[in-house]
């Protein structure tokens, strides 16, 4: 049995110190889908989501949660499987504050403890049904790397680019970024992207490719919110892949399920496949409506409190 460690990453947009450092260094929110509200909106989904791997992945050794001076005010720090690891004890001084988390994510294995062995989430990302570690970690121990299949990827960007003439959104910038790196590198064009859910890694693997790419990577270090010269994660599991120290599996709508909170039909669709993973996507098309019809229906789901609460 090896040792696996969850890794969240963590925001209370509605705190008033936190405001107050983010419109300083790059303003109020605006609609733009790299600096809008939802980026930064707290609906409780992160309680919701430890009450997820609370139920159904106990297993889980040890959980970090990744945040700029801040701790939800519910969260039970005297549970010794719990603990906040603030931005400056991973990251450099001179790109912090930093509201960017693609950049926070080039920093994960620079947490102290953290097992070779390790899952990532957004605060948004839960699980759904019961999960065993070999569904994160094949026989061999290697990561199972899970993605959307998308075939014509890198045609589609091109066409979209240069017949059409329409540059890409900063989210498809970002991957584009990290998979002409790896083809640059390997020889390997990886047109697949994250399955936008729960994620496995090996600490030494990603610490190698962070190595690797250290250059490029640091170029983009203090980009204070999104940019479309950032580097997404995929980086990771593409360069995994590159190096057979990874397991490839595309996900479908029963596996993985991206849920758009705005979009209300998404939950007859979520009735309908019962996902294993899911994800309560906010974005600059959901408002406050939307966002309390989110914390109903997570409050409905999962209506007993974890082990992680006050």
């Amino acid at each position: 049995m090896i040792d696996i460690d969850l890794v969240y990453l963590y925001v209370d947009g509605s705190d008033e110190k936190w405001i107050a450092k983010r419109n300083q260094i790059i303003g109020e929110p605006s609609d733009a889908q790299a600096h809008c509200e939802g980026r930064y909106a707290d609906n409780d989904e992160l309680k919701y989501s430890l009450r997820s791997v609370d139920k159904y992945a106990p297993w889980i050794r040890r959980i970090f949660i990744v945040t700029d001076e801040q701790v939800p005010e519910w969260l039970n720090l005297s549970n010794p499987k719990v603990q906040i690891v603030d931005h400056t004890e991973i990251m450099p001084l001179n790109c912090l504050p930093c509201f960017n988390s693609v950049v926070i994510e080039h920093h994960l294995h620079n947490i102290p403890g953290l097992s070779e062995y390790f899952l990532y989430a957004n605060d948004d990302m839960l699980i759904n049904q019961p999960v065993t570690p070999d569904f994160f970690f094949a026989e061999d121990h290697l990561p199972i790397i899970r993605f959307n299949r998308r075939l014509f990827r890198k045609t589609t960007f091109w066409f979209r680019e240069n017949v059409l003439g329409k540059p890409l959104d900063v989210y498809n910038k970002t991957i584009q970024n990290a998979a002409n790196l790896i083809e640059n590198k390997y020889g390997i064009y990886y047109s697949g992207k994250a399955h936008h859910n729960i994620d496995a890694y090996l600490k030494s693997s990603f610490r190698h490719t962070r190595q690797l790419f250290d250059q490029e990577i640091k170029a983009t270090l203090c980009n204070r919110v999104r940019s479309s010269s950032d580097i997404q994660r995929n980086l990771y599991s593409y360069a995994a892949l590159a190096e057979n120290k990874g397991h490839l599996k595309y996900v479908s709508q029963r596996t993985s399920f991206r849920f758009h909170i705005d979009n209300r039909k998404h939950y007859k669709k979520f009735t309908k496949f019962k996902p294993i993973l899911f994800c309560m996507n906010d974005s600059q098309y959901a408002n406050d409506d939307d966002r309390k019809c989110a914390t109903d229906f997570l409050s409905h789901l999962f209506p007993d409190k974890s082990q992680f609460e006050k």
